[in-house]
């Protein structure tokens, strides 16, 4: 197979959005910011004392429920999925994101208003090649419920295949997806795809003194028959969502992949525990992978 490396990119000039967290329901505004070839993307939290920076990788994930969050220096950012898949389905490689809380921008459950503003801001190239992972092996993480697993492909491209299985009685009921991962693919088929969720779970999340800010405009609630107040964008919007955090969550890799992703109910922690192995055992040729 002949090596074949892009340029690395970042943006022409800066750009905001704004919005609440789903989980807090406090207003945060996210600023976009160039950075040099070889930055990676790095989170930085404005509104502490002393800024603190956190690099978008899988050693500064920690655990939290339904959500990929990242930890350096005592400081944390969470929900980071949407901005990371954003930012990897346009292929921008080096970001410096501003915030000004620890929860990013629910929106509308999807990265479009991210994708949008990014694309607003322009992309430029850079005098750096991108780090390629290779996949040369079939690796696999999970058990028989769920599970994430890496193939090798014959061409220089990173495609996904997710399969969500919410059973025959549930509304969502079982879905496939699979793309093969580009800026156009990630734009036209993923970028608007919402977040989900059952209505009994977020009727327990309200009794708990989460997500009273959101509302069935905000992300996609199912109930009984279907979305509850809320039209579907996709027939599968559910599984485009899951492949879309898929794509930010192996972000977290700090470089492009070149094979085959398959998941079967994956979910956050899964798909992190996929990119760590690979990492440790896959080839990282052509630029500089940050690990730390």
């Amino acid at each position: 197979m002949r090596q074949q490396f892009r340029a690395q990119q970042t943006l022409a000039c800066s750009v905001e959005v704004e919005g609440f967290g789903y989980w807090t329901g406090r207003d945060v505004k996210v600023r976009f910011r160039s950075a040099p070839a070889n930055t990676g993307i790095v989170f930085v939290r404005a509104d502490l004392p002393q800024p603190k920076r956190i690099s978008a990788i899988v050693e500064r994930r920690i655990e939290m429920p339904r959500r990929t969050a990242l930890a350096a220096d005592g400081a944390t950012v969470e929900m980071v999925e949407h901005i990371m898949a954003a930012l990897a389905g346009l292929n921008i490689d080096n970001c410096e994101v501003w915030v000004d809380g620890a929860e990013m921008p629910g929106l509308d459950g999807s990265a479009q208003a991210y994708v949008e503003a990014l694309q607003s801001a322009g992309i430029v190239e850079q005098d750096a090649v991108r780090a390629q992972l290779i996949v040369d092996d079939v690796t696999r993480v999970g058990n028989d419920e769920s599970w994430v697993e890496a193939r090798p492909v014959r061409t220089r491209c990173l495609q996904v295949r997710y399969r969500l299985d919410y059973g025959s009685e549930s509304p969502i009921g079982r879905q496939t997806f699979e793309m093969r991962v580009t800026p156009d693919s990630f734009r036209k088929e993923l970028a608007s795809a919402r977040t989900f969720i059952l209505e009994a779970e977020a009727d327990w999340l309200r009794k708990q003194g989460l997500g009273a800010r959101v509302t069935f405009d905000d992300l996609l609630v199912f109930g009984d028959t279907g979305p509850c107040n809320n039209a579907l964008r996709f027939e599968d919007e559910c599984v485009r969502h899951k492949a879309l955090d898929l794509i930010g969550d192996l972000a977290l890799a700090g470089c492009d992949f070149v094979g085959q992703i398959i998941a079967y109910r994956s979910g956050h922690r899964l798909n992190a525990e996929l990119v760590k192995a690979l990492l440790a055992e896959g080839q990282v040729l052509g630029g500089l992978r940050k690990s730390a």
